[in-house]
């Protein structure tokens, strides 16, 4: 893998892209998902279970691998076409990012460790990636889709 990520979405949208193999992000947005490239790794933090709520999940909640090929464009019915990109999902658990934070080099000794996660999408060392497979118990070669 050249690089990694961390993508920002509500649980329930990256269940919804986890079971069809892709992921999105900022919205629907192309630009930050040109910077995603085929091999690199994804992890989504999700701050809440559902858009708008407050439920306070702050968890990782899918990771696995960007598959082949260039962004494309998903209908989603009344005229919304968000850019997406294909991922292999492995099978791994949600996991809370509280535990993690200490030993998180995007968040060790920042008390305002979550105002990345604002950028929707951003890019993180090889350690973070492998801390948090970890503590997902991710099975990077078994995918979900």
């Amino acid at each position: 893998m050249s690089a990694y990520w961390i993508a920002v979405a509500s649980a329930e949208h990256v269940r919804r892209g986890r079971t069809a193999g892709f992921m999105q992000v900022n919205h629907g947005k192309a630009a930050p998902l040109r910077r995603v490239k085929p091999g690199d790794g994804v992890v989504y933090y999700s701050p809440t279970t559902v858009l708008g709520d407050k439920d306070g999940l702050q968890a990782f909640t899918a990771i696995g691998i960007v598959r082949e090929g260039e962004p494309y464009q998903g209908d989603m019915g009344a005229g919304f076409t968000p850019f997406r990109r294909d991922v292999a999902w492995a099978k791994a658990e949600e996991a809370p990012i509280k535990p993690l934070l200490d030993r998180l080099d995007f968040t060790v000794a920042k008390s305002n460790w979550g105002y990345q996660l604002r950028f929707g999408l951003f890019e993180i060392g090889d350690h973070d990636f492998r801390v948090i497979a970890e503590a997902m118990g991710a099975e990077m070669g078994a995918t979900v889709n």
